[in-house]
């Protein structure tokens, strides 16, 4: 999937441990180990260091193996595709993966645990994060990390050219960027991801804050729209038109990153989780003069995503469904989920969020973009489906059209038929 600045970048950490005094347990039905595989990450990290106080009030073992993405990847295809008993709790990316686990009924259907749990209080967990970890209306996963997108930007930069507040329109994301950009030559008004996959995401908070989306309610595609045309012409063009010199159309989140934290842009669209990048004087140029808003209202209004990178599963094959749900049950939890949010981890609880606490270790201007992000978000950033990586490069052509200048609405009404038939053998 992508690029988290939270996600551990280093080659796998494997770790098949139980994390108390005693080993124990086959797994099997009953069992008092519960098998877990979770990812390199902080949210990772975090659990593990609060697992002796599950054991204690429990009286249950966790038995942690921890692997990088795309050794986590090769296990499931693997010991998931064989019906392995062996995995009990999963740790996965419902937009990557969540709808090929679900088509092959990887993922156990939680749908009555978390209903007929008062405590757990499901309700809680926000509608955008809910609908991603949701297949034919069966709760298959609950969400536990979540990122949202907002706009980044120069404070100093938009005071010099008299702006007193940070855009709250995509027009005047325009305006505000050609503005600031013949103010300071050499520094661009705007940056974003350009490559045809890797810009498909961000772009994606474009295209519903313009009303239009991947496919419709009966599953047909849709980024062929009048909606879907102007979000492709107006983001193609803000990069052509306003973004740097001798633009690439291979950037990802590190190389727009680099341009925006070097001092060479004024605006910014991008996910909240990598705001440390800008942030940390030793990775920027422009921490005394960085900002943060929520993502600028289009014609539908400010509609950025609100998305699960990571959720928790149970293994269909799982011999063991009552321990692994008492661990998901504890894991998801107001309590912990208070904890990793605090830890800067943010979850997808209404609750936690509504929490001065859960946020008072982020920028004031950047816990406040999140807040309106949670409220309005789009529960995905790319079109859900089975084969994410081929649908992204589908629908990802026409934003390089309109980079380079090309006509954004012809390269649509192709893309679009691309799709479409890209959906129709995805369905046989």
């Amino acid at each position: 999937m992508r690029r988290r600045s939270i996600i551990g970048t280093s080659l796998a950490v494997v770790t098949a441990m139980s994390l108390t005094a005693c080993g124990g347990g086959d797994g099997g039905e009953g069992s008092k180990t519960i098998r877990v595989t979770l990812v390199n990450h902080v949210w990772t990290e975090n659990i593990k260091k609060a697992l002796p106080e599950f054991e204690k009030q429990t009286g249950l073992k966790v038995e942690v193996t921890q692997l990088g993405e795309d050794q986590l990847s090769d296990q499931y295809n693997v010991k998931l595709n064989a019906g392995s008993t062996d995995l009990d709790v999963m740790m996965y990316r419902p937009l990557q993966e969540g709808r090929q686990f679900g088509k092959n009924k990887y993922l156990a259907d939680l749908s009555e645990k978390v209903k007929s749990d008062s405590a757990f209080e499901f309700g809680d967990f926000q509608a955008g994060p809910v609908q991603a970890t949701t297949y034919e209306d069966k709760v298959v996963g609950l969400p536990i990390i979540t990122e949202q997108e907002v706009l980044y930007y120069r404070k100093d930069l938009l005071t010099k050219s008299g702006f007193t507040a940070p855009p709250k329109t995509l027009d005047e994301l325009k305006t505000q960027a050609a503005k600031v950009e013949a103010d300071n030559p050499g520094v661009a008004g705007f940056v974003a991801r350009t490559g045809k996959a890797a810009a498909v995401t961000q772009f994606s908070s474009f295209l519903f804050s313009f009303g239009g989306d991947f496919v419709d309610s009966s599953g047909k595609a849709t980024v062929n729209t009048e909606q879907a045309k102007q979000a492709y012409a107006f983001y193609g063009g803000l990069l052509r038109d306003h973004g740097p010199e001798n633009i690439s159309t291979d950037m990802s989140w590190s190389e727009a990153m680099a341009i925006f934290t070097q001092g060479k842009a004024a605006f910014y669209t991008e996910a909240n989780s990598l705001y440390k990048n800008a942030t940390d004087p030793t990775k920027s140029k422009v921490v005394d003069s960085v900002g943060f808003a929520a993502f600028p209202a289009g014609p539908a209004g400010s509609k950025p995503y609100n998305i699960p990178s990571w959720a928790l599963g149970m293994n269909d094959s799982s011999e063991n469904k009552d321990n692994a749900w008492k661990f998901i049950q504890w894991a998801a939890g107001k309590e912990q989920a208070l904890a990793q949010q605090t830890a800067g981890v943010p979850g997808a609880r209404t609750s936690v969020w509504a929490n001065p606490a859960s946020t008072a270790t982020l920028p004031k201007d950047l816990a406040e973009a999140n807040t309106v992000s949670t409220a309005n978000g789009v529960g995905h950033d790319r079109p859900l489906v089975v084969k994410v990586a081929e649908a992204r490069e589908i629908v990802g052509q026409p934003i390089v059209d309109a980079i380079t200048g090309k006509d954004a609405a012809s390269s649509a009404d192709a893309a679009n038929a691309a799709f479409q038939k890209f959906l129709d053998d995805e369905a046989k």
